[in-house]
């Protein structure tokens, strides 16, 4: 009966992993936000970008931090922490916009919610991968789908939200963005949503398996077997993961910070209204955010079927192949739905480096382990906007290409390392 509620339980933390990542998920919609930001205000497109820079650079840096708090304190208290961080930063980001103080937006949107997001982010992935290690690569997959979605709801309804709240003066003059109004609901809605199912967190017993599993040490290290960090530290493999991750995410996050702006672009040779040519990026972010989602789930499935290398293999060398042809692109429809498969690649490395990580270094200190290997995450939310952001379009997006390519080496050089299982 006993095991029968842990099955039961390991699943509703899986639930309230998905709800806490579809919510930290919608920082990467972004791109939505920075045309209004920018008309309201006189804001150049580098200082609006500089918000989403600090806020995923700060991430990488919390969610090492929250990976040892994780390892000492639990699940559920660092993920509580977070909420409560992501909720208040949204809402002072909000704040920032009603002031018209770009400062408060980078302290609100860059660096509280950062930090509740990297706290919310890695723990769910560190739970996870122990309560399933006979899904590893599933699991962890269904909870990034989640962070990936997140951007859709955002893409989808911020627009709205924005246009509806926004007021104009007698001459018909923007005078505010709807943005601040955006950011207070959502904000209160991360408070209720990350906080209660944080409540949900807790470790499994020492020494639980799930029923009938038996752990395939050839393909994974045991949890006997584990590297600790300072261990995992001292291999080559740790730092080609790190850079792995690192490469994928800049090619990515250089893509979705420009991303409504791109299709903008594209779109502004048909549709001559300003706010139809902003729900339109929009609708653009949320059906690419859909697929970033869904790469996260089917990449991370494959992973568990073909082996994480080679999954990261195929995705390195085929997002290649497409940056070096985007630049062609003049049809909307074309460019959707390469963007589409892009963002399932970027969302599916997020998804399949958990299981990559434990798979060579073992579940014990996954928290560390993992958590500090966000850190390339971090390193990437400055590199990938700020190449999109300084370097014309085509330039930009052969940079991308070049990043890919050195992960397509990586990948394919990657042995696991040794370990005591060995």
């Amino acid at each position: 009966m006993a095991s029968e509620n842990l099955e039961t339980k390991r699943w509703w933390i899986a639930v309230g992993a998905i709800i806490i990542q579809l919510c930290l998920g919608t920082v990467y919609a972004w791109s939505v936000f920075t045309k209004p930001l920018m008309a309201t205000h006189g804001w150049s497109l580098p200082q609006v970008q500089v918000a989403f820079m600090i806020c995923i650079g700060v991430i990488g840096i919390a969610a090492a931090f929250g990976g040892i708090l994780v390892d000492k304190k639990g699940p559920r208290f660092v993920a509580t922490i977070g909420g409560l961080l992501f909720g208040t930063g949204t809402l002072v980001a909000g704040l920032g916009d009603q002031l018209g103080n770009i400062w408060i937006i980078y302290l609100g949107f860059g660096l509280i919610a950062g930090l509740g997001n990297g706290f919310g982010y890695v723990t769910p992935i560190a739970t996870l991968i122990r309560w399933f290690p006979d899904k590893r690569g599933l699991v962890t997959g269904l909870a990034v789908m989640g962070f990936g979605a997140g951007a859709f709801f955002m893409g989808r309804i911020a627009p709205d939200m924005v246009n509806h709240y926004q007021t104009v003066d007698n001459a018909g003059k923007m005078i505010g963005s709807g943005v601040s109004t955006t950011f207070f609901i959502w904000g209160v809605i991360f408070f209720v949503l990350v906080t209660g199912s944080a409540q949900l967190f807790k470790n499994p017993p020492q020494g639980w398996t799930p029923q009938g599993f038996a752990p395939a040490t050839s393909k994974s290290v045991s949890a006997a077997a584990s590297l600790n960090l300072a261990e995992a530290l001292k291999t080559p493999q740790w730092w080609m993961l790190w850079s792995m991750l690192f490469l994928n995410v800049s090619a990515g996050l250089g893509l979705l910070s420009r991303l409504s702006p791109m299709a903008q672009e594209l779109l502004s040779k048909t549709i001559a209204d300003p706010a139809k040519l902003a729900i339109a990026g929009g609708w653009v972010v949320a059906i690419s955010s859909i697929f970033n989602g869904l790469g996260r789930l089917i990449w991370a499935w494959l992973s568990d079927a073909i082996g994480r290398r080679w999954v990261f293999v195929i995705m390195f060398i085929t997002q290649c192949a497409l940056y070096l042809y985007l630049p062609q692109i003049a049809n909307i429809t074309i460019f959707t739905i390469i963007a589409c498969y892009l963002l399932a690649c970027y969302g599916g490395g997020f998804a399949t480096m958990p299981a990559f990580a434990a798979d060579s270094f073992g579940p014990t200190y996954i928290g560390r382990v993992y958590g500090t290997m966000l850190t390339a995450w971090g390193a990437a939310g400055v590199a990938g906007p700020l190449v999109f952001a300084q370097l014309k379009g085509t330039q930009a997006l052969y940079v991308a290409a070049g990043l890919l390519a050195v992960g397509f080496v990586l990948a394919i050089l990657f042995k696991r390392p040794t370990t005591r299982d060995a």
